[in-house]
């Protein structure tokens, strides 16, 4: 067989509905050949016999478990035949018929370009996807995000670190990071970095590897030529945009609330606690406890 252009890899977890959407919507991408890699986390609906019977050339990789988004991701690599790689989230809608193409072709403009992701657009409400424009989570930037302020001052970039939301949404930028809703990466520039760190569940593990990218030189870029569709949070619960149609149960929710600040903890533990001194490090410590309670115990 002819080796595609691209391999798609898509992690599922109990999201058969929202899966047939996005494959339908990638199923009518055009100029540009590509394989669909799903990696099913201990789907307990029917997803797997769907994909059998509704799409037998997507390749399905069942693991026993139902945790680690970025285990699960390194799996489908070691399938993916092509060397450009797209971590999509299965509650994706691509919007028109070029999508992949575009994104696809803007990434190899660059030589050195190592990461792109579209504008994203929630679904049910129609407003940008915060999580797909991101900056680096530095104590500065969650405090200003965490107690308010950036809300206070959008267009104030000393206060708005964390989403910066003063660069707009309609015009081609670098950005710190990018959401694991809809990742395009050269091969070769995953192979560089070691792809997904494992030691992250669920949750932060774009923003690490997003990170890494800019530790080895590799711009990541926001294109909003492309827009693109997500309902975001539907089988997790933790969006407020998707609690009408959430699959999730409230104990799934309440452990992907442990999960994202246990991503919080991973990230500043890794990538920050020996650049900054002991005093802020405990007050983040002190921030990350109030989190909890207000996240998780109060729930």
């Amino acid at each position: 067989m002819t080796k595609p252009s691209l391999s798609i890899i898509i992690v599922s977890h109990n999201s058969q509905d929202f899966l047939r959407q996005t494959l339908e919507s990638v199923s009518k991408q055009t100029g540009l050949s590509h394989e669909i890699i799903v990696v099913d986390n201990q789907s307990t609906d029917n997803t797997l016999s769907m994909l059998k019977r509704d799409f037998p050339l997507v390749k399905v990789i069942k693991r026993s478990t139902n945790t680690g988004f970025a285990a699960a991701n390194n799996l489908g690599i070691k399938a993916a035949k092509a060397e450009t790689i797209l971590f999509l989230n299965p509650d994706i809608t691509l919007t028109s018929k070029s999508d992949l193409k575009q994104c696809y072709d803007r990434l190899w403009q660059d030589e050195k370009l190592g990461c792109l992701s579209p504008k994203v657009i929630l679904a049910l409400s129609g407003r940008i996807d915060e999580t797909s424009h991101r900056g680096f989570p530095t104590p500065w930037a969650s405090f200003t995000h965490f107690t308010g302020l950036s809300t206070l001052f959008p267009n104030l970039p000393i206060l708005n670190q964390y989403n910066k939301r003063y660069l707009g949404y309609d015009q081609e930028h670098f950005i710190d990071s990018v959401g694991g809703m809809f990742m395009m990466v050269k091969k070769v520039v995953g192979d560089a970095i070691g792809w997904w760190d494992e030691a992250f569940d669920f949750y932060g593990e774009d923003l690490d590897f997003c990170y890494r990218l800019w530790e080895h030189d590799y711009p990541v870029l926001y294109y909003p030529t492309v827009t693109i569709k997500h309902y975001k949070g539907v089988t997790t619960g933790m969006s407020k945009s998707s609690q009408a149609v959430t699959t999730a149960s409230r104990e799934k929710t309440r452990q992907v609330r442990k999960w994202s600040i246990q991503a919080m903890e991973i990230f500043y533990q890794k990538h920050y606690q020996a650049k900054y001194p002991f005093y802020i490090n405990a007050l983040v410590n002190l921030g990350l406890k109030i989190l909890y309670f207000i996240r998780v115990v109060l729930k």
